[in-house]
């Protein structure tokens, strides 16, 4: 992913708050099924390939889950793609 932006303090609130949103069991990251419902809500034609396909490209680590800093750095760069 692209290198992350000077991010504003509002900027950042938004993003934790989207973020929260999505992390429906609180525990600080979205796992594969979070994302899906994320992509359908940003992307209504999103198929499940696409979300497992995004899903690998944000988890960075590979860990099976996506965390607040890989998510800041997708939602800074390229959330728009999807």
């Amino acid at each position: 992913m692209t290198e992350k932006r000077d991010i504003s303090t509002q900027q950042m609130a938004e993003i934790k708050e989207n973020f929260e949103f999505f992390d429906r069991d609180s525990n600080n990251e979205i796992d594969l099924g979070e994302f899906t419902k994320l992509l359908r809500v940003i992307s209504p034609t999103a198929t499940v390939e696409q979300a497992q396909k995004g899903f690998e490209y944000i988890d960075e680590n590979q860990d099976g889950h996506i965390d607040f800093d890989e998510f800041i750095a997708w939602w800074e760069s390229c959330w728009w793609e999807y």
